[in-house]
């Protein structure tokens, strides 16, 4: 499956792993993740593709998202998994 901006993936190595995350971009082999609360939307992570694992889940990123509604997107996602 090929990372979009908006795809919900699971981190699998490093200190984040098992988390989920947003994806907020993606360039030359690497993404940029956000959570909402370690990784805000205006400081983000950046993560090789290699090191996520997309899970078929997409979240709307547009200019209204708040780092809040991020965090209760993703808490909802995570308990239906």
């Amino acid at each position: 499956m090929k990372l979009c901006i908006g795809s919900v993936v699971r981190a699998v190595a490093g200190r984040d792993s098992g988390k989920l995350f947003v994806v907020t971009g993606v360039q030359n082999g690497y993404c940029f993740i956000v959570d909402g609360k370690s990784r805000k939307l205006n400081s983000y992570k950046r993560k090789n593709v290699k090191h996520v694992y997309p899970t078929g889940s997409m979240i709307d990123i547009s200019d209204n998202i708040t780092d809040k509604k991020l965090r209760t997107l993703l808490r909802q996602l995570a308990t239906e998994e």
